[in-house]
């Protein structure tokens, strides 16, 4: 019997020897190795984490004491360690999470896998049990070095650092990378961090006794502690973090779990708040990934453990791979264009980009909302940034969308990577409040290509505006097959018109917004045959809302509009108040995601639940017609 299958919960790790936690790591990489190749997920994280959370969790006694991870990406060894080793279905529906969940575990405290957070939730959690009375309970964040470029992390510190007697242990997993590698000032002093173990008792001893010496006694201490923290900080810069209040202790061998223990207990028996330095490997103990430089297998899909081939290797071409090979032709054109991403150069695709115009590619870190406030400086100087990042992400930029960007008038650009249903990665990863979201920012344009043409064409009609700023939001996967406009009318492209024979006049008025063309041309063909004349129309520039399309509204018997967005306030919403502006009566119905955090599960079973698939969309429509137009005597449409 393996020592992994033996263990059930924490209580089974802790009653194992220390000397059998070498076999135990072993055991853990080498599931996860074999576990994570079939399925695909997060494994150079993981790998990386191996000791120190097997002593997290032989230190700490969870759920009791509370460990929060940031993000929840490297959670998978704190899953097999807590009882769930199935592995089967991870972030498939009905398998485990890729992130933390709390309908899994009572050990799953947050279920954030947005980074730079969990140092609030932990200085909550703590604040929480003090008032409480439960000074016995400790609170456990652990933190890549990565999440620490995100200001947000460092808003929770200087809270945390206020309470010298409140416990917090705050681990800093230091694998010198988030996705690619760590960038920026905090990852240069976290690089060169040394500590001194007996620092701390020859100042607490000179302070004591030169305190006792009349006179000249505190002159000589404040001298010596100045010259002793100069010191120290030439060789061990942690000043940064006591000047905030904060203990430390490190680095730490994050792969040596008695170290990472002893670190672990001398933090819990502080009683205040304490940093614990840990240096990680990302990949650690799996070769391919400890020389992947790009991201260190990040992030993989289902692959040959041996090989590292994909397991079902796609012969499309992604969005990204689109929007990525546009930006090297356009950076060519327009000396003036910059880009911008969070962390991210490789996910959204400005690797190309960097690589052609190093001088014109800024890597902010996880700091979405500094990209968006050095964007507006970026256009305030002259030059048409472009900001790249997951739609998920810009939720938390909105501001500086909103007062920074809008409300100064500039032309900054902002691409929106895996926008709508992104599906195995859950609730927190899908794009789909963008649409929903921008609609209130004055000024600003819209756009969702409905394939990579329309990419390429719309990209560039951003850049040329100078004065707002403007949106190009794409779904994850493949790009959609090229779907040619038959007709234009104004701003928008007609993609489709059917008769039926024998009637005059238009029924139904759908409106595909960006990546549901294909849906929306198959659900044509079956309202057709089954007696509804059905135009297809793609508005290509979503926000504002296209006069022609009010035009074409009114000239229809019901508009039905299908967005891979939730229905609350999204484009179909849009539409509609533009219809009621213009007092064109013809009745709307929006399709769209339903507006709730969406369980795991694949892309395509989450559209098909939705009904945001062909025959969902015929099928929806075809009662919307059946209930607004009863004279028509339509009949359901076919499902096949």
């Amino acid at each position: 019997m393996s020592l992994l299958s033996s263990i059930h919960g924490p209580a089974d790790l802790r009653r194992l020897p220390a000397n059998r936690m070498p076999q135990l790591a072993q055991e853990i990489r080498d599931f996860l190795i074999e576990a994570v190749s079939r399925t695909g997920g997060h494994l150079g994280p993981n790998l990386g984490v191996v000791e120190l959370t097997i002593a997290l969790h032989r230190v700490f006694d969870s759920p009791r004491d509370r460990i929060l991870f940031d993000t929840g990406h490297q959670t998978y060894v704190h899953k097999l360690l807590t009882g769930r080793q199935d592995f089967s279905r991870l972030r498939a529906r009905g398998g485990l999470s890729g992130y933390p969940s709390r309908a899994e575990s009572e050990h799953d405290v947050i279920e954030n896998s947005h980074a730079s957070t969990v140092l609030g939730y932990a200085d909550g959690i703590a604040k929480a049990h003090q008032i409480q009375g439960h000074g016995d309970r400790h609170t456990v964040a652990v933190i890549g070095d990565g999440a620490l470029t995100g200001g947000l992390a460092w808003e929770a510190l200087n809270n945390i650092a206020e309470a010298a007697d409140r416990p917090l242990v705050i681990v800093v997993n230091d694998n010198e990378r988030s996705y690619a590698k760590t960038i920026g000032g905090l990852a240069n002093h976290l690089a060169t961090l040394r500590t001194t173990q007996g620092y701390e008792r020859f100042l607490a001893w000179g302070k004591e006794a030169l305190q006792r010496t009349p006179v000249v006694g505190q002159p000589i201490f404040e001298a010596l502690h100045g010259a002793k923290k100069g010191f120290k900080d030439s060789f061990a810069p942690q000043g940064m973090f006591e000047d905030l209040g904060l203990k430390y202790v490190g680095p730490i061998d994050g792969h040596d779990t008695a170290a990472v223990e002893s670190a672990l207990r001398k933090a819990r028996g502080f009683g205040g708040p304490v940093i614990v330095h840990c240096l990680t490997v990302k990949g650690r103990g799996y070769r391919p990934a400890e020389l992947d430089e790009a991201d260190r297998f990040h992030a993989v899909g289902a692959m040959d453990p041996y090989t590292c081939l994909p397991i079902s290797p796609t012969g499309g071409t992604s969005w990204t791979s689109v929007f990525g090979e546009e930006m090297v032709a356009v950076g060519a054109q327009h000396p003036d264009v910059v880009a911008i991403t969070a962390a991210m150069l490789q996910p959204v695709g400005l690797a190309p980009f960097a690589k052609a115009y190093p001088q014109r590619i800024f890597d902010v870190g996880i700091a979405e909302q500094h990209a968006v406030a050095s964007a507006a400086g970026l256009a305030t100087a002259g030059l048409h940034p472009v900001v790249a990042v997951y739609a998920t992400f810009l939720n938390r930029a909105f501001d500086q969308v909103l007062m920074d960007v809008a409300l100064h008038r500039l032309g900054v650009t902002f691409v929106l990577d895996r926008a709508g249903v992104t599906g195995n990665d859950g609730a927190s990863h899908n794009g789909m409040w963008d649409m929903s979201i921008l609609q209130v920012v004055p000024g600003l344009r819209l756009a969702a290509p409905r394939d990579a043409e329309q990419l390429k064409a719309q990209l560039r009609e951003a850049l040329e505006v100078t004065d707002a700023p403007t949106v190009i939001r794409f779904p994850k996967g493949e790009v959609a097959p090229v779907r040619p406009a038959v007709e234009h009318l104004g701003g928008v492209d007609v993609l489709q018109r059917t008769q039926v024979p024998g009637t005059k006049g238009q029924d139904v008025l759908l409106v595909s917004v960006g990546s549901m063309a294909c849906a929306c041309l198959d659900a044509a063909a079956l309202l057709t045959a089954d007696g509804l004349a059905t135009t297809v129309v793609d508005p290509r520039w979503v926000k504002p809302v296209d006069p022609a399309l009010v035009q074409l509204a009114a000239r229809h018997r019901l508009v039905v509009t299908v967005e891979d967005n939730g229905r609350i306030g999204g484009v179909g919403a849009a539409i509609a108040q533009a219809l009621r502006d213009a007092d064109v009566d013809t009745p709307l119905r929006d399709l769209g995601i339903p507006q709730e955090f969406l369980q795991h599960a694949g892309r395509g079973e989450i559209m098909e639940e939705a009904g945001l698939t062909g025959t969902g969309i015929a099928a929806q429509t075809a009662a919307f017609a059946k209930h607004l137009l009863p004279n028509r005597g339509v009949n359901e449409p076919r499902a096949s």
